[in-house]
């Protein structure tokens, strides 16, 4: 067994033990992935003031998202066919998530579904992510079953109403369960851990739907419904119908514009992401960590603003919390630990960013994750 000190570590191992179609949807972006190239490696131009001779004990990460108690500030974000690059995918890395004390998302394209999820983690709360579909009844069913499955909190992604050309994607005939075709079987047979682990579980489909929705009992009417359903219509109107009906805390996912995180405000949400949905959609936007600072300063005094999209390490996690996120988001680093190595990979993942952000806290003179701020940056670097 390799030595795991990185979230690297872990993406080349899933590299290896995936296949390559599921590898290839987690890892790439949309077009040139320019988007989703940056999302990263702006984080990098961001540098950190070293502190020395600061008292560094009694430290702490802990703090709260939309009132909840959380160990770091990071939540698992809703990745689509979390399922399929490892068995019962979603069910795993919640367990890790209520492990660690963090919010574990779940999306709507899971493979595993709400039932399933709840069931398998002792019905403990977790966050539920909504597509806005033309099916309004169906958005009506999705949200009743997540209020039964004691979910704390919606979030509504807004930048899926029409799909981002992934280039991978189309090039690997990407579907859930993968079709039999010889260079995917090929494939398959060089990942015999993924294989066994698939033959001994009995979810290969998108949970929340299939059987949930007249007509879609198997992948083909499934792959005609979703191509109909997704809305280009969504409008601020629908998200206020949401707030409404769903009654909890809701989570607007996918603002990038100062002008729709006001909108976002007068919606009645409680939180935003800044989001790009990881590089997925419209290539050529800016990283989420660039547009992060000026949707804090049009409204974070309004409304707590969160961001995803890029973060690989706890140093990530520190800098966006030092330019007023108040919580941020894990997807891929996530599904690189679970491909890796199921729930323990998503284990090694946490405590990783968990180790990196509280060293890298301390050494920047601050013992509390509440009292990061701004001090904490070199000016100029951000």
């Amino acid at each position: 067994m390799p030595v795991i000190t990185n979230i690297e570590d872990l993406r080349v191992l899933a590299q290896k033990r995936v296949p390559r179609m599921f590898y290839d949807y987690a890892d790439s972006g949309s077009w040139t992935e320019s988007t989703y190239r940056a999302n990263e490696a702006d984080f990098d131009r961001i540098l950190l003031r070293q502190r020395v001779a600061v008292n560094m004990e009694n430290r702490s990460t802990r703090t709260k998202m939309i009132g909840q108690d959380v160990a770091m500030p990071v939540a698992i974000a809703p990745t689509g066919l979390t399922g399929m690059q490892h068995a019962d995918g979603e069910i795993l890395a919640a367990r890790s998530a209520k492990k660690f004390g963090i919010p574990f998302t779940l999306s709507t394209m899971s493979i595993c579904s709400i039932e399933d999820v709840a069931k398998e983690t002792d019905n403990h709360p977790f966050w539920f992510q909504l597509y806005v579909m033309r099916d309004r009844s169906f958005i009506e069913s999705l949200i009743d079953r997540a209020k039964a499955a004691n979910c704390s909190a919606l979030v509504l992604t807004l930048d899926l109403q029409i799909l981002g050309q992934r280039h991978k994607d189309l090039k690997n005939g990407l579907s859930a369960p993968p079709k039999l075709t010889i260079a995917n079987i090929a494939n398959m047979m060089t990942k015999p851990r993924w294989c066994m682990g698939m033959l001994g579980t009995k979810r290969h489909q998108f949970g929340n739907i299939v059987g949930h929705v007249k007509g879609v009992d198997n992948m083909g009417s499934l792959s005609e419904w979703t191509a109909k359903q997704f809305d280009p219509a969504l409008s601020w109107r629908d998200v206020e119908w949401i707030k409404s009906r769903w009654g909890g805390k809701l989570i607007l996912k996918g603002i990038q514009d100062a002008e729709d995180a006001q909108l976002a405000v007068d919606s009645g949400a409680d939180a935003v992401i800044v989001s790009n949905h990881g590089g997925r959609q419209l290539d050529g936007a800016p990283s989420s960590i660039s547009a992060l600072p000026g949707i804090v300063d049009a409204v974070g005094r309004k409304i707590e603003v969160h961001m995803d999209g890029g973060i690989r390490s706890g140093q990530h996690v520190l800098k966006a919390i030092a330019l007023g996120a108040k919580g941020t988001y894990i997807g891929r680093s996530m599904l690189y630990g679970l491909g890796a190595m199921g729930e323990q990979g998503v284990d090694h993942a946490l405590r990783i960013i968990h180790r990196e952000l509280d060293l890298s806290m301390a050494f920047c003179g601050r013992t509390d994750i509440a009292h990061v701020d701004k001090g904490i940056l070199l000016p100029g670097t951000f």
